[in-house]
């Protein structure tokens, strides 16, 4: 039982690595085999084909990623420590799933993706937009469309991550406090000063 476990969790974390690094039409099953350290012929016996498996991985981290954002959300807080919490929840997923964030990013309108997958992503992308519009409607947030402000924030943050992952940067509790700071800063409404 173990070893089937074991098995399954190494195709899971290949694939889900490959896909991430080369793209899901640019990766082959022999090549997430080689990533997992399994037979081509193993990937089989629990997933019929490469677009099963694509949409296994993108509904297991897209729900893993949103019920990582609910848990604890503070609704009746401010915008802006609900958007501390978010880019919190991004911190920790990221550490603990270090490639997820961005191949969700990568495949979230991918033409492999089954109505389950969109409905998974349709959850995701409605909780994040209930943050953006509570926020435009409290002119707490610039009065950009949600979509353009979370590219704002994903984008970036996607960006740091690359850079944290090839080694250029070491992130620490103070580095982070000025990343959201910043990130924060981009999509905030600046209330002009009363004269």
């Amino acid at each position: 039982m173990t070893a089937t476990v074991t098995k399954r969790q190494s195709i899971i974390h290949g694939a889900l690595k490959t896909f991430a690094e080369r793209g899901f039409a640019a990766t082959t099953i022999p090549m997430v085999a080689t990533e997992a350290g399994v037979g081509a012929g193993t990937i089989y016996r629990y997933f019929e084909n490469k677009e099963v498996l694509g949409n296994h991985l993108f509904q297991e981290n897209v729900t893993r990623f949103t019920d990582a954002l609910r848990t604890d959300y503070p609704y009746s807080s401010s915008i802006r420590e609900q958007f501390h919490h978010i880019f919190s929840s991004m911190i920790s997923f990221t550490t603990c799933n270090p490639h997820a964030l961005y191949f969700i990013k990568m495949h979230s309108s991918a033409h492999f993706l089954n109505q389950d997958s969109h409905d998974c992503f349709d959850e995701l992308t409605k909780l994040l937009g209930q943050f953006f519009e509570s926020g435009k409607t409290m002119m707490e947030l610039k009065p950009l469309p949600s979509p353009v402000l979370f590219s704002i924030i994903y984008g970036a943050f996607l960006e740091l991550q690359i850079i944290v992952e090839t080694g250029d940067i070491q992130p620490d509790a103070s580095l982070l406090k000025d990343v959201e700071e910043s990130l924060w800063n981009a999509i905030q409404l600046i209330k002009p000063q009363a004269e």
